[in-house]
């Protein structure tokens, strides 16, 4: 691997972590998670302005960047790439939401004697019972992922707790709960595709 000599010994500190996480090295993925977590969730509130969309956001970066970690070469700061997936990914999110659909009431500006068939937002039998069946699907892979990952999945999406809640809970920091989710994601991805569920 040839290593940028211009980088900074933090830089180069996380090139050891890139290391170890492409080996798939979970404590790596928990150190560079914990090292820019708050600076990549603080500099995308500032994009979104939305605690809850900054959040999310922030996982998604990570999770784009530990998917593509393969790719990353060391001609720059790891941090670097980092911020650059994380920009993009919320240029990518802004644009899809000021895409989204014009607000009702303007389409009804101008418009006289317009009879409008207002449906419910209720699902039907027949929608409630395929909901059912895939809820059903979906609880038994997640019965098929090892501990840790099935209580994770379980506390974060079933029981809805938050990544505090979890990481007192488990009695891990919240780095690791992050990382951990991340993972269990992908191995739940993997089991869909193997299944034929996806």
């Amino acid at each position: 691997m040839e290593i940028n000599q211009g980088l900074s010994d933090k830089a180069k500190n996380d090139l050891i972590l890139v290391e170890e996480a492409k080996k798939g090295n979970e404590k790596a993925f928990a150190g560079l998670m914990n090292k820019y977590r708050d600076s990549i969730y603080y500099m995308l509130l500032k994009m979104v302005n939305n605690p809850s969309d900054a959040e999310d956001l922030t996982i998604e970066a990570f999770g784009k960047a530990f998917r593509n970690i393969d790719s990353y070469t060391p001609r720059f700061a790891f941090s670097t790439w980092l911020f650059m997936i994380a920009t993009n990914n919320c240029i990518d999110f802004i644009r899809k939401k000021q895409s989204s659909p014009v607000p009702f009431n303007h389409l009804l500006d101008g418009i006289d004697n317009l009879t409008i068939n207002i449906q419910s937002d209720l699902p039907d039998p027949e929608e409630t019972l395929i909901n059912d069946q895939k809820i059903a699907i979906l609880r038994k892979i997640v019965n098929q992922l090892k501990s840790p990952y099935r209580e994770i999945i379980e506390m974060r999406y079933y029981k809805e707790y938050s990544y505090e809640e979890i990481s007192a809970k488990m009695n891990i920091p919240i780095g690791t709960v992050k990382a951990q989710l991340y993972r269990a994601k992908s191995l739940l991805y993997n089991i869909f595709i193997k299944t034929g569920n996806r």
